[in-house]
């Protein structure tokens, strides 16, 4: 397969990586916007701002070629993968508009919205800039490092559309990677994207030292909340059960390279948000999603108590106390299994 992977952050470097380390399998190539990065890529064979330590396959090729040339870089691809943040994502998908190969992303979040509009998932950003591609997502609990390392990893390829699916299969299966379909796009985009929130809350938790009672309610009921929100927007409710809503809840919420996590750890211990997200150097998408979370909930009647306390919390409308007092100090409730509470 020819594989183009657009994006050179963390997260498509290591796909590119992983597909590129399958000797005879793949011709991949990672493109990145800054010429200077991509000079050093191909000069050090490590992306050192954002995996440094991994040595990249030498088969890896590299490219900055300018985005209104993507058309012609990505003219045979047998596979697009957009890697970029989800701010870029509409900016891709309008120029990979007439891409005839199945086109996917990784990046998970809502969009910000714009001029009073409600922030869109990356299909309804398809849907709306490239209706006639055959469009996919690639979600699941995984962080960059591990899969750049080889470590043993799940994933799953959602897409309404077979031929992509199997396309994301076919480049990214292998013996430490395991690729597994859903034709629920919605619900892994759900997924991701609020997972970003709930573990920013569950690092608040920990970082206050409120004990792992407090967080094994926190994700539990953090899962009921993504769950009620993805119902209404029309997701299946098993998903949420699977890699991209349970298991990225508790990877992204519990594993200390999640920088959604670092962010709440950060605000405990008294830092500002931008002095938590200026440690990071990467992007924490919950941090952009929370309001958009709240808003598309309340457009839907869906409760979510916890996002809302983590908008509020990163607003600076409450004190990391103050949000935790909100939340249990809610009125006494059933646990209802149709999530309706």
């Amino acid at each position: 397969m020819k594989i183009i992977v657009l994006g050179a952050g963390a997260w498509g470097t290591a796909l590119a990586a992983s597909a590129s380390s399958q000797p005879g399998r793949h011709a991949v190539t990672l493109w990145a916007r800054d010429a200077g990065q991509v000079g050093l890529l191909q000069m050090r064979h490590e992306n050192q701002r954002y995996l440094p330590g991994v040595r990249l396959p030498p088969a890896l090729a590299f490219s900055a070629a300018p985005l209104e040339e993507l058309k012609g870089l990505t003219a045979d691809a047998d596979l697009v993968l957009v890697a970029t943040p989800m701010a870029a994502l509409r900016t891709m998908l309008t120029v990979l508009a007439s891409c005839v190969a199945p086109v996917a992303w990784v990046c998970k979040g809502f969009e910000a919205p714009v001029a009073g509009d409600i922030g869109l998932l990356g299909h309804e950003i398809q849907a709306q800039v490239s209706p006639g591609l055959q469009a996919g997502v690639l979600s699941g609990p995984s962080f960059a490092l591990e899969v750049a390392r080889g470590q043993p990893t799940a994933l799953v390829a959602a897409s309404a559309h077979e031929s992509v699916r199997q396309a994301l299969v076919d480049a990214f299966h292998s013996p430490m990677l395991r690729v597994y379909a859903s034709d629920d796009m919605v619900g892994v985009e759900v997924g991701g994207a609020v997972k970003n929130v709930l573990a920013i809350a569950t690092g608040l938790c920990d970082g206050l030292g409120l004990g792992l009672n407090a967080r094994a309610a926190l994700i539990t009921r953090g899962l009921a909340e993504m769950t009620r929100l993805g119902l209404a927007l029309g997701a299946q409710a098993t998903t949420f059960m699977g890699l991209s809503g349970l298991g990225d809840l508790v990877l992204t919420a519990t594993g200390d390279l999640s920088r959604n996590r670092q962010v709440g750890l950060a605000l405990a211990q008294g830092q500002t948000l931008a002095q938590a997200t200026a440690k990071l150097g990467h992007v924490a998408e919950g941090v952009y999603s929370a309001r958009t979370v709240v808003q598309r909930a309340a457009h839907l009647g869906v409760q979510m108590p916890i996002a809302q306390a983590v908008m509020a919390l990163l607003d600076g409308l409450l004190t990391p106390h103050q949000a935790v007092a909100d939340l249990m100090g809610r009125e006494p409730t059933v646990e209802q299994l149709d999530l309706a509470t």
